[in-house]
């Protein structure tokens, strides 16, 4: 995994924007994708990127309500097991991040997947939205997708620069 050149990327039809790797896949080009999500795949890896529109959960405290998406992406992921490593927020951007770890079983293969998860909370209290980008990085898989420390690093870096740089450009897409 080299590093890869980036480009603002419409999400929603552009109501709202991130930088992101010019290469990315469009899951929706290949599979049906929910309204309420955006999906990117990486052309040379496993690891996938998830941006969703959620109602906001009932935790206020932000470090409370980004646990609870992560255990929530645990239970979708039938994860055997899920860790917590960080949680921070980033009060200029208004935006909480966690960082974690989910041994995710994968296709009926015997051997479970270890995926690094980094997860971020961008809650939009005056419309009752929680905004959430995961990428999910696997450092161990059975497939071959893996990514090492070099990659799970890229990915990181990618990770924070596409944080960094969402913007709600429409508020229209939360009527």
């Amino acid at each position: 995994m080299s590093q890869k050149a980036r480009t603002p990327r419409d999400l929603w039809g552009g109501a709202i924007q991130a930088t992101a790797p010019v290469d990315l896949i469009d899951a929706s080009d290949l599979r049906q994708v929910p309204d309420n999500q955006e999906v990117f795949l990486y052309p040379d890896s496993s690891i996938s990127i998830v941006a969703e529109i959620l109602q906001s959960v009932e935790p206020t405290d932000l470090s409370e309500a980004i646990k609870f998406h992560f255990d929530s992406l645990a239970h979708d992921n039938d994860a055997k097991s899920s860790t917590v490593l960080a949680i921070e927020k980033i009060a200029d951007l208004d935006i909480t991040i966690l960082k974690g770890e989910q041994v995710v079983p994968k296709f009926n293969k015997v051997e479970p997947d270890l995926v690094h998860i980094l997860m971020a909370l961008r809650r939009v209290e005056v419309k009752n939205i929680d905004i959430v980008v995961t990428f999910n990085v696997p450092v161990k898989s059975a497939d071959g997708g893996a990514v090492g420390d070099e990659g799970l690093r890229l990915a990181e870096e990618d990770f924070n620069i596409f944080i960094r740089s969402l913007q709600i450009i429409d508020f229209g897409l939360f009527s």
